[in-house]
Order: structure tokens, then C-alpha cells, then sequence
């Protein structure tokens, strides 16, 4: 059984959450509001999961997934998650996180930005092009026809791995997108990023199998 903390538990990270429940792993909830304001999702994922603090969420886990407004970045917990596996959820969007001259110039991807804020941890990108609602519904076990399969990108080989597994175990599998500074691959805009899932309107989706998915990633262009 794994450990996954969140720092951030809104539509992605609490989708995430769910999806780990389900697959039998324990999870410790965090948002920017506090752990009392979690008390109603924490009721509807039952035993498995509590509620904390960021730091106390970063020092639980395992695997700990960051779905927060990048703008916030610098707010996550630096020490605790020291050595430990880091998923990226975010994305950057300027009309709600404010222009970022490194991101706007390409110099950096969002990813990179978290990964030189978390210096000793191992940022892997993932569940950041895919519709909450798509991630909760298109879920499916391994071996499934139609299973569906989401990018990651990383700089660490033993980091990817263990998210390959955790995804794997919650229903997904997954592309090697690169390393992180070949992220933007799966950023907002690119052909990977909503798209191969189905549009927002269609709350079921659509699955998006491997060579979708790598095709999708090969197309992206700047």
C-alpha cells in the first residue's frame, strides 16, 4: 500500500485522490485553506484518508502530487519532501497566474520551475492535460481494451518508475514524454493536452490509447 499526499485538493487532486482510494492506497489531503475545510471529502473517501497540513501531507507521502495554481509554487513545502517522488499536476495559465517572463520565453517549463524549487525531490509531470472529469471516468484496469494511457515527463529514471506503477495501479498507463525540459510537450496548446481524451462536454470521455497518445506528443510544436 502507498502513501500519496497532496498539496492541493481540488478537481485534479481530489479526482487523484479518489482513484487512489479506490485502488486501496492511503492518502493525506492538504489545500491552502486548511485541514478543516477538507472534512467533507475526507468523510466521502472513508478510512483511508485524512486530512493535514502541506507539510504534514509532503512528509506522508510516499508519492506527494502538487495540483495547485502555479502561481503558488514557492508555496510547497521544500524540506519535507526532500528524496521523495513529486508529481507535477500544474499548468501555467497567465490570465490566472500572471505573466512569467521564464515561462512566456520558453526557457523553462512549468515543471522545471517546481523541479528548481524542490532541488533535493524528484519532479515527475503528470495528470496535467487531462479533464478531471476524464481522468475519474476513462480509468480502467490493466489489460482493459480500451485503457488509456497519460504522458509523464522526468529527470529522474527510479522517480518515472514509481509513477509509472502508481498510475498503473490507479488505472492508467503511461508515455515517457522526456525529460522536463522536454515537458512543454504536454503543456497547455499542444496536441497532447485535452484533446485525446474527448472535449469538456463530454463528461465520459473518450480513451486514448499509447500510439494516441505518442502521436499527440510528436505533433507538438512551438
Amino acid at each position: 500500500m502507498t502513501t500519496v499526499g497532496f498539496i492541493g485538493s481540488g478537481r485534479i487532486g481530489g479526482t487523484v485522490a479518489r482513484l487512489s482510494v479506490a485502488a486501496g492506497h492511503q492518502v493525506v489531503l492538504s489545500n491552502s485553506r486548511g485541514p478543516q475545510t477538507l472534512k467533507d471529502l475526507v468523510d466521502e473517501l472513508g478510512p483511508l484518508a485524512r486530512a493535514g497540513t502541506g507539510a504534514q501531507a509532503a512528509a506522508a507521502g510516499d508519492i506527494v502530487v502538487v495540483a495547485i495554481p502555479l502561481r503558488a509554487y514557492h508555496s510547497v513545502p521544500a524540506e519535507p519532501l526532500a528524496g521523495r517522488t513529486v508529481i507535477d499536476a500544474d499548468n501555467y495559465y497567465p490570465q490566472r497566474d500572471g505573466h512569467i517572463a521564464e515561462l512566456d520565453s520558453g526557457s523553462v517549463t512549468s515543471s522545471g520551475l517546481l523541479q528548481r524549487h524542490l532541488a533535493s525531490s524528484h519532479v515527475v509531470k503528470a495528470f496535467n492535460s487531462i479533464y478531471y472529469r476524464h481522468l475519474l471516468s476513462l480509468a480502467r484496469p490493466a489489460g482493459a481494451a480500451d485503457r488509456s494511457f497519460l504522458p509523464i515527463a522526468g529527470d529522474d529514471p527510479g522517480a518515472k518508475h514509481a509513477v509509472a506503477a502508481f498510475l498503473d495501479s490507479i488505472g492508467y498507463g503511461t508515455v515517457d514524454a522526456g525529460s522536463l525540459p522536454e515537458s512543454w510537450r504536454q503543456e497547455p496548446g499542444t496536441p497532447v493536452y485535452g484533446a485525446p481524451y474527448g472535449p469538456f462536454e463530454q463528461p465520459a470521455g473518450t480513451p486514448a490509447d499509447a500510439e494516441a497518445i505518442r502521436a499527440a506528443l510528436a505533433a507538438a510544436a512551438r
